[in-house]
């Protein structure tokens, strides 16, 4: 029978992808209800029907808050205020900003080491607007000395946070439902007034002093990986984090259950070596019993100073129910610990299967559970028949078995580990570490037994110095090997693409686990994995299908903060991109932030063509990451960037797709010549007959229109009332539209009268961002649009929208709301524009 507590620690922890994918995890847990209902009794089953419904519940609960508190930040905060607050600190500081300061000393000059802290703001104004109600933020430059429970008063210019959301990524307010975390800003001026005494506070001034002991005695390349390793600080290089991802060998990095087995352990045996030795308390007491005892709160305290992340709380939960059976004298059992874990942290948080730490730190510990014995049967000689009186890979096993079970077991642990990480893994990256089980192989024993163990040590040893320097010395040794093999790993190459599991696999994919953990014989065991890969085979095919659909005119104006990025399905399945968005000065990457992940999401492998409006970074920042991995038919370029120098992103861009064989297209061989791609007809109107050498880059975007049977959408780039004029002069009514991309970001200086009379649009499209300080969208331009009946559709009010024809019908939507149809040409009044200014479909 099946574990009951399992069972609905399982049922809880499933509460957070019921409330973001509700028809496809109700699916798969009735179906794996079904396969399960001879091995888990009626009342076992019903009591976990009615976690998961109570868990999803209280987890969609969660969201919409987030959701009133983000509209809460928006009111407020938009535009960006320059803030005068009084705050507390209610996260642990952490360090930030490891690629500026080796940029810095590579130019020979000293930035000093910031920290980011998560605040509560309780009173005080933001640009002359009193703030009403608490406010949570995440602040950036606050001093590394802070600690939680700290009250300050603080300048800062704050700002909403970007949600970015696009249909077909995943919720983003997940993450502000699970830390309240609204808006972000960068400290001006910060003044402390009070200090924290709580038990939060010291742990906080302990990770302080340990972070400045690694800072001055581990090797410089390896202060970043010792702070990753023990106190849970990814502040690694960029190409450093991209090594360990794609090497498969992050999680040597991360806190995990073995740092706290080791680290408690540790502690453990030194008190429990020093309970024996005092006579009064080994003569009374089980010395055993108090060591188990105060390893429960010590587990929970490493676990706060070691970051406070989800695995790490896991794993802390995990041991305490060890440590609690031994303290009551019961044996612990590896699964009903396991258990406890997931539904003791669901109970507290309903959205914790979001975390992505957690979840990798829990489905690991389930590969090992489950698929180590199993592995080890099948790759070590001898293994399944150990403990049944045979000779095979016991003591008198001959030496080349014996080295083969000493080389094959740790591959089964590593293997079992993976495989039960592989759907999360291809959840959160782009490609699966082909070479990771190798990797790991040569990697983890020299994290696990000498890396950890040293640097935990060092964290313990400031009141010996010789020792402490020494440990850093082992410690960053084991670490740059790591790294090392992390660098080698990566650089092959060697990595298989998967498209990201849509709900429905996962579901399929859950169902069959269900089946096959079931069933009484292995051959139905193979044949319920059989049919859940031929499941995962199908709805690959509806997911595909579902990305790239046939017979209709899909137009995405994608939400990428303040700039541009238009995703357009075309008619017979290709498709076409119009800007990729971008920001100035910013670590924010929107082809890797938004595009790349939308891209996989829909099993789009190609674009067909891809459009630069104008040599802008807010329209060009993203392209190269989205086309690196793409194959792309042609690049249309204005020619006004190479002609004016439009900078080395953009240099770049053209000299990598040039390599690569990509035409580069000019307006000169687009104009006046309708092109039919895909089945969608596409038609440049400006710049033409070529690039206008008096206008900037915005009165020389390229202006399309793109056609579907009756229905059009037209996209003007960043136009101005110079190319609006010329425009209309040229055009007149023959600009008609359904769908209008408005010009510059709803600025003033765009979508005149004279052109919004010629378009005659139903729907408007506005793409700005939460966080632009121009005052974009423009009051006059959204007074123009209401007052003329145009729907509009704004970026930073609801995220992207979905414009869908067939050519006659129209359909349009935001994410997570169904399809409809779209008003009709200046008959939604007034209304109807102020409800989607407003975030409103």
């Amino acid at each position: 029978m099946i574990d009951p507590v399992l069972l609905f620690g399982l049922a809880l922890a499933a509460g957070a992808p019921l409330a973001l994918s509700p028809l496809a995890t109700a699916l798969g847990a009735a179906l794996a209800a079904a396969a399960l209902r001879r091995r888990a009794g009626r009342a076992a089953l019903a009591a976990a029907g009615v976690a998961l419904i109570v868990s999803g519940l209280r987890a969609r609960a969660l969201l919409d808050g987030a959701g009133a508190a983000y509209d809460g930040a928006l009111a407020l905060l938009q535009p960006p205020a320059r803030c005068e607050v009084a705050c507390a600190v209610v996260g642990s500081p952490v360090v930030v900003g490891a690629a500026q300061r080796r940029s810095a000393a590579e130019r020979g000059e000293d930035e000093p080491p910031a920290s980011r802290i998560d605040v509560e703001l309780s009173g005080g104004t933001c640009g002359g607007r009193a703030l009403q109600g608490p406010l949570r933020a995440r602040l950036y430059g606050a001093p590394l000395d802070l600690a939680r429970g700290d009250r300050l008063e603080v300048t800062v210019d704050l700002a909403p946070i970007h949600l970015f959301r696009n249909e077909g990524l995943r919720n983003a307010t997940a993450a502000i439902a699970r830390s309240g975390i609204v808006a972000s800003g960068t400290i001006v001026e910060a003044r402390r007034t009070s200090e924290g005494r709580s038990i939060d506070a010291a742990v906080d001034r302990a990770r302080a002093f340990v972070r400045g002991r690694i800072e001055a005695t581990f090797h410089p390349d390896a202060v970043a990986l010792g702070r990753a390793l023990v106190l849970g600080e990814t502040d690694l290089a960029p190409e450093d984090q991209e090594a360990f991802r794609e090497s498969g060998l992050a999680h040597l990095l991360a806190v995990s259950g073995t740092h706290l087995v080791l680290a408690v352990a540790g502690f453990a045996a030194a008190l429990r070596a020093i309970l024996v030795r005092v006579g009064p308390i080994a003569a009374r007491w089980d010395a055993g019993r108090i060591t188990a005892a105060l390893c429960v709160p010590a587990a929970w305290l490493y676990a706060d100073f070691a970051g406070g992340g989800g695995s790490a709380m896991r794993a802390a939960a995990m041991l305490s129910c060890a440590m609690g059976a031994r303290l009551l004298g019961l044996r612990p059992v590896g699964v009903r610990c396991f258990a406890l874990s997931l539904a003791g942290a669901a109970a507290v948080d309903p959205l914790v299967a979001w975390d992505l730490s957690f979840g990798l730190s829990a489905a690991a510990t389930a590969g090992l559970l489950w698929l180590q014995r199993p592995l080890a049967a099948l790759l070590v000689p001898g293994e399944g028949k150990r403990g049944d009186g045979g000779a095979e890979g016991g003591p008198g096993a001959s030496p080349p078995r014996e080295l083969a079970r000493k080389v094959l077991a740790p591959l089964a642990t590593t293997l079992a580990a993976m495989f039960g990480c592989a759907p999360l893994l291809l959840m959160n990256g782009e490609t699966f570490p082909l070479l990771g089980v190798a990797a790991n192989v040569v990697a983890a024993p020299i994290g696990e037994l000498a890396a950890l163990p040293f640097c935990l040590a060092h964290a313990v040893l400031s009141w010996a110095p010789p020792v402490e320097r020494g440990c850093a010395l082992v410690g960053s040794g084991a670490l740059l090997a790591v790294r090392a093999v992390a660098r080698a790993s990566a650089e092959t190459g060697v990595v298989l693409r998967l498209p990201e599991p849509s709900p429905a696999q996962l579901a399929a994919l859950a169902a069959a686990i269900a089946l096959a953990w079931a069933a009484e014989r292995r051959g139905r065991r193979l044949a319920a994995l059989a049919a859940g890969a031929g499941a995962w085979l199908l709805l690959e095919g509806v997911a595909t299908r579902a990305g790239a659909p046939r017979g209709v005119l899909r137009v995405n104006v994608l939400d990428v903060g303040q700039g541009d990025a238009i995703l357009i399905d075309l008619p017979e399945g290709g498709a076409m991109l119009v800007d990729a968005g971008g920001f100035v000065g910013s670590p924010v990457d929107t082809g890797a932030r938004v595009l790349r992940p939308l891209l996989r999401a829909r099993r789009r492998a190609r674009l067909d063509a891809v459009v630069l409006s104008h040599p802008h970074p807010d329209h060009f920042g993203g392209l190269p990451t989205t086309v690196e991995g793409v194959e792309v038919g042609e690049l249309w370029d204005t020619g006004q960037g190479e002609a004016e120098g439009a900078g080395p992103v953009y240099r770049k861009l053209l000299s990598d797709l040039r390599r690569r064989g990509v035409p580069i297209v000019r307006p000169d061989s687009l104009c006046g010549r309708p092109r039919v791609l895909s089945g969608a007809t596409i038609e440049v109107l400006a710049p033409c007959p070529e690039l206008h050498p008096d206008r900037g880059a915005n009165d020389n975007s390229f202006v399309l229109r793109i056609r579907y049977g009756a229905r059009s959408a037209l996209l003007v780039g960043d136009a101005e009332h110079e190319a609006e004029d010329a425009l209309v002069a040229r055009y007149g009514a023959a600009l008609h539209a359904d769908l209008l991309k408005v010009g510059h970001h709803g600025s003033r200086t765009s979508t005149g009268a004279a052109l919004l009379a010629a378009v005659d649009p139903s729907i408007a499209a506005v793409s700005s961002g939460v966080r632009n300080r121009f005052g974009h969208p423009s009051p006059e331009v959204l007074s123009r649009l209401s007052a003329g009946g145009v729907a509009i559709a704004r970026t930073d009010r609801g995220g992207a929208l979905t414009w869908e024809t067939d050519g006659e019908r129209v359909l349009w939507s935001r994410p997570g709301e169904p399809p409809r149809p779209a008003p009709g040409p200046r008959g939604g009044g007034a209304a109807a524009g102020h409800a989607l200014e407003n975030g409103g479909p």
